[in-house]
C-alpha cells in the first residue's frame, strides 16, 4: 500500500486527514492579505515624498541616494528573484549608510577649504551679501493700522514724532500680499480708531511681507517702504548690486568684487579686500600638502605623529609586560589568596575609565595631589606634572598602562590555561627554572595568539581621545605655531582641536588628518587580520 492509498483510506475526521487538509485562511490572515498592497503603496508614496522633498530643497545628490536605497529595498523585499538578499540587505545598507558614506564624506571634505569661515555655498553667500542693507533713517515713517470692515485694513503713514497721517494704503486683506501696494494721499480719506498693539503683533507676519510704494519718488530705492518694526515703515538701501558676470558691486564706493575660486571669497582685484563670509571651494591636495610642505605646520604635526606612535607602542609594551607577569604569578597554584589578588588587580578595568582618569588628575595635582605630597615628604620634590612636557607624557603613560594592563592580564590568564602541563613537567625533570620556563615555553606559546590582540590594543591607543582630553587636554602647548597644538596631543585630539576649538574650525584640514588616521588604522587592521590568519595555521 502506497502513501496515497493509505491517506485515502483514513476517515475524514482522523488526525492524519486533518493534517493534510489545506485549511482556509482565517479572518486575521485575510485582513493582512487585504491590507498588504495598500500598505506597500503607502510606504512607496512616503519614500517618493521624502525623495521629492530632498530634491526640492536642492539636495540632488541626497535625493538620488535615497531613491536608489528605497528602490533597492522595495525590489529586494517584493521580488521573489532577490529572496536571498533579504537577509543581507539590512547589513549592507547599514554599512553603506553608517560606515562607507561618512568615510567618503570626510575624505571629500579633506579636499575643500571647509571651515567656520567657509560654511556656505557660493550661491548662498552671494544671496546673503545682496540681502545686506541699511535703513534710510531720514525717510522712515511711523504708521498705524485701521480696520475698514469686511476683513480689510488700511495703513496710515506719517511722521514718526506724531501728527496727521500723510499717506494711506488701499484696503488690504493682510493675507500675505506679495505685489507692491501704491500709497494714496491721506486727505479726504476717513480712518477709524487705530488698532492696539496686540492687533499689530497679530498681523506682524503679513506686514513683514508687505511692500508699500511712495508716489512721485524718483528713486526706486527710496520709493519702496518696508516693515521695520511694530511702529515704522521705511526705505532700505542695499549694500551691493548684482552684476551679470556673477560679481558684486558695492554701492557705497563702486568697488567690484569677483568670486575667487582659490580663496573662496568675493575679493576686489584692485585693493585685495575680501567680503565675509567665504564659501566652500575645492582646494585639491592643499590640506595634505600642508602636512609636508608647510614648515610651521609640519613641525608640530610630525612631533605629534611621532608621539602618537611612541605613546601607543610604549603603552602596549608596558601593559603587556605587567599583564603577562601578573598572569604568570597568579597562575601559580601554590599562591595563597589567588582569587583575592586577581579581583583586586582586575579593579582598574572594572571601574569606568573616565572616573579613573579624573581621579588620577587629582592625584597628580602639583600643589594638592597625594602623589606630590608623598614625593615631597620622601625626596623634597614636587614635579610639575602638567607643565613639563616630559613629565606630562610620563604621567599619560602611567595612567594608560594602569588602565590597560588588566585587559592583557585576563587574556594571558586564559592563554596560560591552554598550555599543556606536560611541558612544564618535562622542563622540571630537565632541571629548568621558572625564568627558563617562561622564556622557552610560556612566552613563545602565548605571544603568537596574543599578537593580533596587541595590534588591536595599539590601534585603540592610537585613537585614545578620552585619556588626552580628560587628563591633559593636550597641554602644555607648543609655542609660536601657526595652528595651536599641544605637546601631549595625539593625532585624534589634535584633529579635534583643529576642527572644533582653537584654529577657527578648519574642518577641511581636520578631515584630511582624519583620513590619514583612517589609513593608518586600516593598515593596522590588515596586519591584525594577517596575524590572525597565521595564528590559525
Amino acid at each position: 500500500m502506497n502513501a496515497t492509498t493509505a491517506f485515502s483510506a483514513q476517515p475524514a475526521g482522523s488526525p492524519l486527514a486533518r493534517a493534510y487538509t489545506v485549511q482556509p485562511p482565517g479572518r486575521a490572515q485575510r485582513l493582512l492579505q487585504a491590507l498588504y498592497w495598500p500598505l506597500v503603496g503607502l510606504l512607496m508614496l512616503a519614500a517618493l515624498y521624502l525623495v521629492m522633498r530632498l530634491y526640492l530643497a536642492g539636495q540632488t545628490a541626497w535625493g538620488l541616494g535615497a531613491l536608489t536605497l528605497f528602490a533597492a529595498g522595495f525590489y529586494i523585499y517584493l521580488s521573489k528573484a532577490a529572496l536571498a538578499w533579504r537577509y543581507l540587505f539590512p547589513g549592507v545598507a547599514g554599512m553603506l549608510i553608517f560606515i562607507a558614506f561618512p568615510l567618503l564624506y570626510t575624505t571629500q571634505i579633506g579636499f575643500t577649504n571647509y571651515s567656520s569661515a567657509h560654511l556656505l555655498s557660493q550661491e548662498r553667500v552671494r544671496a546673503y551679501l545682496l540681502e545686506q542693507h541699511d535703513v534710510v533713517e531720514e525717510r522712515v515713517l511711523g504708521y498705524s493700522l485701521h480696520a475698514v470692515g469686511g476683513g480689510e485694513y488700511r495703513l496710515a503713514l506719517g511722521p514718526r514724532e506724531g501728527g496727521a497721517p500723510q499717506w494711506v494704503s488701499p484696503p488690504l486683506a493682510l493675507r500675505g500680499q506679495t505685489t507692491p501696494q501704491a500709497l494714496l494721499p491721506a486727505g479726504g480719506i476717513s480712518l477709524g480708531e487705530a488698532l492696539p498693539l496686540r492687533e499689530l503683533i497679530r498681523h506682524r507676519e503679513a506686514l513683514q511681507r508687505l511692500e508699500l510704494r511712495l508716489p512721485g519718488e524718483s528713486s526706486p530705492e527710496l520709493a519702496s517702504l518696508r516693515y521695520l518694526g511694530l511702529r515704522e515703515f521705511g526705505p532700505l538701501r542695499a549694500h551691493y548690486e548684482a552684476l551679470a558676470d556673477g560679481g558684486l558691486k558695492r554701492l557705497s564706493d563702486g568697488q567690484v568684487f569677483q568670486p575667487d575660486a582659490q580663496s573662496g571669497f568675493f575679493s576686489a582685484a584692485a585693493s585685495g579686500e575680501t567680503l565675509q563670509p567665504g564659501y566652500k571651494v575645492s582646494v585639491g591636495w592643499r590640506n595634505y600638502a600642508r602636512m609636508v610642505l608647510d614648515a610651521e605646520f609640519r613641525g608640530p604635526f610630525l612631533s605629534i605623529f611621532s608621539w602618537t606612535v611612541i605613546f601607543s607602542a610604549l603603552t602596549v609594551a608596558f601593559a603587556t609586560a605587567i599583564g603577562m607577569l601578573l598572569a604568570v604569578l597568579l597562575n601559580w597554584e601554590d599562591l595563597r589568596w589567588r582569587n583575592t589578588y586577581r579581583t583586586l588587580l582586575f579593579l582598574p578595568y572594572a571601574v569606568p575609565g573616565f572616573i579613573s582618569i579624573l581621579v588620577f588628575k587629582g592625584l597628580f595635582n602639583q600643589n594638592f595631589g597625594e602623589i606630590n605630597a608623598i614625593l615631597d615628604a620622601l625626596f623634597g620634590v614636587k614635579p610639575a606634572w602638567f607643565a613639563d612636557p616630559l613629565l606630562a607624557k610620563t604621567m599619560l603613560l602611567i595612567v594608560n598602562v594602569w588602565l590597560g594592563y588588566p585587559y592583557i592580564m585576563i587574556l594571558c590568564a586564559g592563554l596560560l590555561k591552554s598550555i599543556p602541563a606536560d611541558l612544564y613537567e618535562a622542563s622540571a625533570i630537565a632541571g629548568a627554572g621558572p625564568l627558563t620556563n617562561f622564556r622557552r615555553i610560556t612566552a613563545p606559546l602565548i605571544i603568537k595568539p596574543l599578537a593580533p590582540l596587541l595590534v588591536s590594543a595599539f590601534a585603540f591607543n592610537f585613537n585614545n581621545f578620552v585619556l588626552i582630553a580628560l587628563l591633559t587636554d593636550g597641554r602644555p602647548d607648543y609655542l609660536s605655531t601657526k595652528i595651536p597644538a599641544g605637546q601631549t596631543d595625539i593625532l585624534v585630539s589634535y584633529t579635534y582641536r583643529i576642527a572644533f576649538r582653537d584654529s577657527g574650525s578648519d574642518f577641511g584640514l581636520a578631515a584630511a588628518i582624519s583620513t590619514l588616521i583612517f589609513i593608518l588604522v586600516a593598515a593596522m587592521s590588515l596586519i591584525n587580520l594577517r596575524l590572525m590568519k597565521k595564528g590559525g595555521h
